[in-house]
Order: C-alpha cells, then sequence, then structure tokens
C-alpha cells in the first residue's frame, strides 16, 4: 500500500469516526483507536498519540458553540480539571510501561462500559438542594432551555472530583476524552442536567487530552503522517455531524453504535488477550 492510499483510506475512515462520534456523543477517539490498530495494524501507542491530537481539535470546535450558548459550567469544568489533568499526566507515564496487549483489553473494557453509558437513563433533573462544598465553591449555576432559564445546584463534589481523577488516568492511558466517565460523575453523582453535563465534559476533554499529548510527543508517540490525516478526517466529520443532529433522530444511531463498538471491544479483548498487538 502506497503513502497516498494509506492517507485517503484513512481520512475516510476517521471522516466517518468523527462523523458518527459526534452524533453519538462518544466522541472520535473511541473509533480512531480500533480503527487504527485492528485495520492499519499501527502500534497501539501511535494510535492513542493520534487520538489524543484529534480530541483536543474535536473538543475545542465543538466546546465553543456551547460556551457561547451558555450551557456549559466553566467553573466547574475547570475546578474539576484539576483532576483530570493530574489523572491524565498519570496516566499517560503510566502507558509507557504498561505492554500493548494490557492496554488494548483495558481498551476493550472501557468501550464496553461506554456502549452501556449511551443506553442508561440520563437524568434531566435540575437539583435544587445542593451541597454546603458546592456552594462554597460556587459551582452552582444555570443554563437556558425552550421554557426559560433552569438554575440547577451540585452535591457530591468529593466524589465527582475522584471519579474524575479516574477519567484523567484512563484518558492518558488509552488516549480516549474519558466522557462516559465524565458524564457519570457529573450526572449521576453530582446529579447536574444531563445537558450540562455533556456539554461541560467536551469543554474538558480537550484540555485533559492535551496534558496527556505532552507525554506521548515527548516519548515520540506523534507521527505526523498518521495524526494530520486523523486530525483533518475527524474534525470535518464533526463539523457535518453538527449539522446533521438537527435533522436526525440520534436515537437509534446510538443504539447501533453501542452494538457495533461492542464488537470492536470483544475484538480488542480477545486480540490483547492472545498478545496480538
Amino acid at each position: 500500500m502506497t503513502i497516498l492510499t494509506f492517507t485517503l483510506i484513512l481520512l475516510a475512515g476517521v471522516y466517518l469516526a468523527g462523523l458518527v462520534g459526534s452524533l453519538t456523543g462518544l466522541g472520535g477517539g473511541v473509533v480512531v483507536i480500533p480503527l487504527l490498530t485492528l485495520v492499519f495494524h499501527v502500534d497501539i501507542r501511535y494510535a492513542i498519540g493520534a487520538a489524543l491530537l484529534a480530541s483536543i481539535a474535536n473538543s475545542s470546535g465543538a466546546a465553543s458553540a456551547y460556551v457561547k450558548e451558555g450551557i456549559t459550567n466553566i467553573r466547574l469544568g475547570m475546578f474539576l480539571e484539576i483532576a483530570t489533568t493530574i489523572g491524565a499526566v498519570g496516566g499517560a507515564v503510566i502507558a509507557v510501561y504498561t505492554p500493548t496487549n494490557t492496554i488494548a483489553i483495558l481498551f476493550g473494557v472501557i468501550l464496553l462500559f461506554s456502549a452501556a453509558m449511551t443506553i442508561r437513563k440520563k437524568n434531566q433533573e435540575a437539583l435544587v438542594t445542593g451541597s454546603a462544598l458546592s456552594l462554597k465553591l460556587k459551582l452552582n449555576s444555570s443554563y437556558p432551555t425552550k421554557d426559560g432559564v433552569v438554575s440547577y445546584q451540585l452535591k457530591n463534589v468529593g466524589a465527582g472530583f475522584s471519579i474524575m481523577t479516574l477519567a484523567g488516568v484512563m484518558s492518558g492511558l488509552l488516549g480516549i476524552g474519558s466522557g462516559a466517565l465524565k458524564v457519570l460523575a457529573m450526572d449521576s453523582t453530582m446529579r447536574i442536567p444531563f445537558k450540562v453535563s455533556t456539554t461541560t465534559s467536551n469543554f474538558m476533554i480537550g484540555v485533559t487530552a492535551a496534558a496527556s499529548a505532552v507525554v506521548y510527543l515527548q516519548r515520540g508517540y506523534m507521527d505526523a503522517g498518521i495524526a494530520f490525516p486523523v486530525v483533518l478526517g475527524v474534525l470535518g466529520g464533526a463539523f457535518t455531524g453538527s449539522k446533521l443532529l438537527t435533522r436526525i433522530d440520534p436515537k437509534y444511531l446510538k443504539y447501533l453504535f453501542c452494538i457495533a463498538i461492542s464488537f470492536v471491544a470483544i475484538e480488542m479483548i480477545y486480540n490483547g488477550y492472545n498478545h496480538q498487538f
């Protein structure tokens, strides 16, 4: 296969990854890494490096729109970024010394967890009475809806902070945004309305990925020949997905995508278990 053929096929594949990732809210990393490792047999650490750059670009583009609309809780995002950044740097360092087959198995487990998180029931209720700590840290806020501005409060700040640290470790270790864990911390644990959770998570993903990317860059796991088409394709797919989101019902696409990434997860676990990475 020539370099031009490889680049064109990769570009088409990651474009689809960005498109589906943006429509389902899972991001492109969960598709990009299996695509690079299982189809193109790229070393998983180089695949993670490329996926981290794609996460930064994707988050930077999408997050700005949600911040402008006033949905994202910026103060909460920056507070929780302390946890995810520490975790991300730790995870990236651990990844350098972890066997690739172990990373592949762990990645497959996280994919299965992400699939389960996608189809679970979402929290849409705004909490009226929050914890004393959320009040002290001024993390409570409001967001616009079609029925007017809705105020909400938070609870379980410490538990949410702990889960965010784990999300950061997974992000640094596996090269994904860990959006499923971040939404779990905010939506289920801190009881933030789902719309705020997803947009704040999107805002945070880029910062978390940037912390991990520094370690991968220093270790030489950033290949421009792989990263450039990945970033370009994911951005194009995410842009198209944002336009299609208002025209189609992503409900059925989510179920289809969950089935697809479950198969990919089993493939990653199987290959990792049999030392095929």
